[in-house]
């Protein structure tokens, strides 16, 4: 009997929903990563992108243990002499509750251009509402 390997054109992509309230940002983007990858799958093939899609809902009630709130920084340079910015997570997660829990996400995806088109998969919402119910998805708990 031959390996499967799954091809591109025939999987069939599913919605899930991941509510982050009360939960550490990082398990949440472990399990978002996860199925967005694809490896919860039995048909799971390493080179070929058969992920789902995700939304995180609630991603500003979403926690972070310990005291990352004041120690961690989100840091990028601009390219220019000097050009470090820095912003605390407490401020992040105040002001740009969304793009901490992408940043988290795409952190755990592959680094390839698989990985790039997974992200791109991602739905994520700071309130409880979302724009995908047309998409009957799946609950996650």
């Amino acid at each position: 009997m031959s390996t499967f390997m799954a091809k591109k054109e025939t999987v069939e992509r599913k919605w899930y929903v991941i509510d982050a309230a009360g939960q550490p940002l990082g398990k949440t983007a472990a399990k978002a990563a996860t199925i967005l990858r694809g490896k919860h799958r039995p048909e799971f093939t390493p080179h070929v992108d058969c992920g789902e899609f995700v939304i995180i809902i609630n991603a500003a009630k979403a926690v972070l243990t310990g005291k990352k709130l004041d120690q961690k920084y989100y840091r990028h340079h601009s390219g220019y002499i000097g050009g470090l910015k820095e912003v605390q997570y407490r401020t992040l997660m105040a002001t740009k509750p969304e793009f901490a829990m992408e940043l988290a996400v795409k952190g755990m995806l592959p680094h390839n251009s698989i990985g790039a088109v997974s992200a791109t998969r991602l739905k994520v919402y700071a309130g409880a509402t979302h724009n995908q119910q047309a998409q009957k998805p799946i609950e996650l708990n």
